[in-house]
């Protein structure tokens, strides 16, 4: 097997590659289920199917809504088959973010798991746009068929008619410019905020991991972790870098996710991809202790900073493991910057106990500005830009956003993502330290969360416009929660949280809100956040 492919008719070819030199090896593996690459590829193709022969759209925008599951993996593969983008969503998220979500996309069509299914119903309610659902349980399929006739729903698995059609077809292919996925992060205005991610950028992220790893020996005997959530753009490697080695992906239920370490040991993964926040909970009461998990070839960190303690602990943990700490945004597709840890140097240049971000992918550069957006001399701190191949078009359907963040320097014709956040120039072959966040943008769990999104919740709740949203206690890479403040809100405490979780998503929600008679404000008439999170470290020191 090819281990570095073109994949020229698109990201699908990832996954189709691998099926087609190994149809009987696994693919999957979901609680008690398990899925050769041949037997997903199938169901793939039912999927595919049902869009093109149902929905006649060249490319449609599919919503997945699904938890780690058969029909999840189906639907993904499912929609790029189809020619269309892969829209993620939670089974989990308020009613009212997927609705928005779906509006923004403009989906055409939504493919659900039980899980998905469970949640529909409300959403049904409220899209009025005709949607063709795809699920794989006839009952509830012919139930929701008469309760909501303005929608198509298709149980792709008992449509006898076109399993014979189904087996037959042949996946659309797909241009490098085409809309691979759909991601959706917390947006300030309230709104999500939609980053397209091309085909030409996901398929070169596989080919720079799979020449990365593969020096490492990772392939088809291999078995990866699927922590990530797939609305988490980290989840395509996950996917997509696995299957292209052909290994095998497992996905934890939630029963098993309680406890990841004894997953790992349960699923004998050889290679795991995880934020560091869950790690310092899976590193509790001795989690980690020494040579737990022999197995381990590969551990990847992203999403947050990582604390030197936890990568030298995991070092220990896994001794035959690769210990990679990766950065990169959304707009910049999951990784443009690596760095390796080493147990003997790295301490040494872990700035202020956080590993630095290291150094940039093949084929992607970093630069180093200040304010002026002038390259700053070595070891000057300075803003973060990204450029190269992975970099995304920008926002969706947001030119002024994107003209804000994807920009052109003097001299080059590159775009530049500007990723907001503070690094120090470092000399050349010298890895990159991470400062933190430049603005009030924060990251709890990997998560990266708009503040100003909370505070527009908070208005709303409360009645009140005097509302600040801090991140609490702070991390290395952000927070561990939100913490409220609103001045003289109209409704009760006890109420106004009850909202608020209808409103947002559970990491959103302020773990603790405080009211206030007014706000603190700085000598400039602003309100002083600074001011609201000293007092908080007061109350730590007191």
């Amino acid at each position: 097997m090819t281990i570095v492919g073109a994949y020229g008719d698109g990201l699908h070819h990832t996954f189709l590659d691998a099926a087609e030199a190994h149809p009987g090896r696994p693919a999957i593996e979901v609680g008690s289920e398990s899925l050769s690459y041949g037997e997903l590829r199938s169901r793939a193709q039912q999927v595919a199917h049902a869009l093109v022969a149902t929905g006649g759209l060249a490319k449609p925008r599919v919503g997945v809504l699904a938890s780690r599951s058969a029909q999840m993996y189906a639907g993904i593969l499912g929609a790029l088959y189809a020619g269309g983008a892969v829209v993620p969503l939670n089974p989990g998220f308020p009613h009212d973010r997927t609705r928005q979500m779906l509006e923004l996309a403009e989906a055409h069509a939504l493919v659900a798991d039980a899980a998905g299914l469970a949640a529909l119903e409300p959403l049904l309610a409220a899209i009025e746009r005709p949607l063709l659902v795809i699920a794989d349980d006839a009952v509830r399929v012919n139930e929701l068929s008469t309760r909501w006739p303005r929608h198509r729903f298709i149980c792709a698995s008992a449509d006898q008619a076109g399993q014979a059609d189904a087996a037959t077809f042949a996946p659309r292919p797909a241009s490098p410019d085409d809309l691979a996925y759909l991601f959706f992060t917390s947006g300030s205005t309230g709104t999500p905020k939609g980053v397209g991610v091309l085909h030409r950028n996901v398929v070169r992220f596989v080919q720079m991991s799979q020449e990365r790893y593969r020096a490492l020996g990772i392939g088809p005997e291999d078995r990866f972790s699927q922590f990530y959530d797939i609305t988490f753009d980290s989840s395509m490697f996950d996917l997509f870098v696995g299957w292209s080695l052909g290994a095998c992906l497992c996905g934890p239920t939630l029963p098993e996710w309680i406890n990841p370490n004894k997953y790992i040991e349960k699923r004998a993964l050889t290679v795991i991809d995880i934020v560091p926040s869950t790690g310092h909970m899976m590193d509790r009461s001795n989690g980690w202790r020494p040579g737990r998990f022999p197995l381990l070839r590969l551990a990847r960190f992203g999403g947050e900073a990582l604390s030197a303690d936890l990568a030298a602990r995991l070092a220990l943990a896994a001794p035959n493991a690769a210990i990679d700490n990766v950065y990169g945004p959304t707009e910049c597709t999951v990784d443009a910057s690596y760095y390796r840890w080493d147990r003997e140097r790295s301490p040494a240049e872990a700035l202020h106990g956080v590993v630095p971000i290291g150094s940039a992918g093949p084929g992607v550069t970093l630069r180093v500005v200040d304010a002026d957006l002038r390259e700053v001399p070595v070891g000057g701190e300075g803003e973060l830009l990204i450029a190269g191949p992975q970099v995304t078009p920008g926002y969706w359907k947001d030119a002024e956003r994107t003209a804000k963040s994807f920009i052109r320097l003097p001299g080059s014709e590159q775009v530049h993502y500007r990723t907001g956040d503070l690094v120090r120039r470092a000399p050349e072959g010298a890895p990159i330290p991470y400062l933190g966040r430049m603005d009030y943008q924060i990251k709890i769990a990997g998560v990266r969360i708009e503040l100003g999104e909370i505070e527009q919740a908070m208005r709303g709740a409360s009645g009140s416009d005097e509302v600040v949203a801090v991140g609490w206690p702070l991390t290395t890479g952000g927070a561990s929660g939100v913490v409220g403040f609103v001045a003289r809100p109209k409704v009760e405490v006890a109420e106004l949280r009850a909202r608020l979780k209808e409103m947002l998503p559970g990491v959103m929600v302020p773990k603790e809100l405080r009211v206030l008679e007014r706000l603190p404000l700085n000598v400039n008439g602003k309100v002083d956040r600074k001011a609201l999170l000293e007092a908080l470290r007061g109350e730590v020191t007191a």
